[in-house]
């Protein structure tokens, strides 16, 4: 039995674990020199690999998608993902937010283990193979050899999104799909960053610094971290928490607005005393300072508040309570960690299967969800991976008697030797 992996990235890896699982001979071809770029990418500051967090509020971070892919996170859920990288002998942590990483903070050596791993298991990598589309039916890749045609009975295709272009991500497979009669959603960017029209001394004297802790809040939600302010706007772990509802909202009316509760730990009425105190000859930054206030906590209220120096305390404690921060645009999809759109779900079945192409599966960053950073974006595409090579094992046996064909044969934790056959 042979399966054709399309990505080298998280989802196809799984993939190709999922199947070469069952003895089918994979082989994984990847448009890059080396696979799993995103995943070095994303491990720059630590390796977020899931949540540690009950499965239900764990899914309900998947908005519009969650009852889609609810099946393949109960399947590999958080701890399935902790367990999965312990038997990669890289064991893992839940830091204080929940969040789960690595005890080595860092994507090569996991990587590597799983590289290894799957040489082990007979996993072939072609490297430098872009995906050109068919040649009748066979899959066709241009190589620095020239291009070169692989007949798979099954197919995977794994090939993300357009965000993150210089490490993989495109969609020129768009096209490709579409004209066979996949049903694809218009891609939007998610955990993105927003435009602001920051006064130019605002722009060139804080770009670049971090927001202290504060609790942003759009609508009904509101999410306590950080943000960094950049020289067209804002960006950052919060910001990405709420950029969905904030995308579409800018989508709809043109412009909206963000609020940040830049002293969460002070009550209105603590600031408003605070303020109140007589200035006498000091500068208005110097009484700020007094008041507890300064660098962006002070500057950002004086900087979206019109005449903010001039307010009353009681009307200042507000705009640090709820500094009103205008947004104009997401940033563009190239800048964005993830996208929103690709691949509809009735265009596939429940093995992620296309309806269109009988053989041919979907999995990760191609299918039309999305998920904040935190361990979420990771978790989905691991396990629709896992689903959608286990589901190409299932097509090539449903015929031929051939092992169970059960896609949810429990992928087995083979041992972990990082000194062979490590491909990267």
């Amino acid at each position: 039995m042979n399966v054709a992996i399309v990505g080298g990235g998280p989802a196809g890896l799984m993939a190709a674990e999922a199947a070469a699982a069952t003895g089918a001979e994979v082989t994984v071809y990847d448009a890059m020199p080396t696979p799993g770029r995103k995943l070095l990418r994303a491990g720059v500051g630590g390796l977020n690999l899931t949540r540690d967090e009950p499965l239900p509020g764990f899914l309900a971070h998947y908005g519009a998608a969650e009852a889609r892919l609810a099946p393949y996170l109960a399947a590999f859920g958080p701890d399935a993902v902790r367990g999965w990288a312990d038997g990669l002998g890289e064991e893992t942590f839940v830091g204080s937010s929940g969040r789960v990483f690595p005890k080595a903070m860092k994507s090569a050596p996991l990587l590597r283990g799983w590289l290894s791993r799957l040489a082990e298991m007979g996993v072939t990598l072609k490297p430098r193979h872009r995906w050109v589309g068919w040649d009748g039916d066979a899959l066709a890749f241009d190589t620095p050899d020239g291009r070169i045609t692989a007949l798979a009975p099954a197919t995977v295709l794994a090939l993300g999104g357009p965000s993150w272009p210089r490490l993989g991500g495109g969609d020129a497979w768009s096209p490709l799909l579409a004209a066979r009669g996949v049903a694809l959603t218009p891609w939007k960017p998610a955990n993105c960053g927003f435009d602001v029209a920051w006064s130019a001394y605002f722009a060139a004297r804080f770009a670049g610094t971090p927001i202290p802790t504060a609790t942003f809040r759009f609508g009904d939600v509101s999410v306590r971290g950080g943000a960094v302010i950049t020289a067209t706007g804002i960006e950052g772990g919060a910001i990405y928490a709420l950029s969905a509802p904030l995308r579409d909202a800018l989508a709809l009316h043109g412009t909206t607005i963000l609020t940040l509760d830049l002293a969460p730990d002070r009550t209105e009425a603590d600031l408003t005393l605070a303020l109140a105190r007589p200035r006498g000859a000091k500068s208005m930054a110097t009484h700020l300072k007094r008041c507890g206030l300064e660098g962006l906590r002070a500057a950002l209220p004086r900087e979206v508040v019109p005449g903010f120096d001039t307010l009353s305390p009681a009307a200042q404690a507000r705009a640090v309570k709820a500094a009103p921060v205008a947004l104009l645009r997401p940033r563009p999809l190239d800048e964005a960690i993830s996208a929103a759109g690709g691949v509809t779900w009735d265009s596939v079945d429940e093995t992620l299967m296309l309806r269109a192409l009988p053989g041919v599966f979907c999995a990760g960053e191609m299918l039309d969800w999305e998920a904040p950073t935190g361990g979420y974006l990771l978790n989905a595409c691991f396990a629709s991976g896992l689903r959608a090579g286990r589901g190409a094992v299932a097509w090539l046996s449903r015929d031929r008697g051939a092992g169970t064909g059960d896609p949810e044969e429990r992928v087995p934790a083979a041992e972990n030797s990082p000194e062979k056959n490590v491909w990267i």
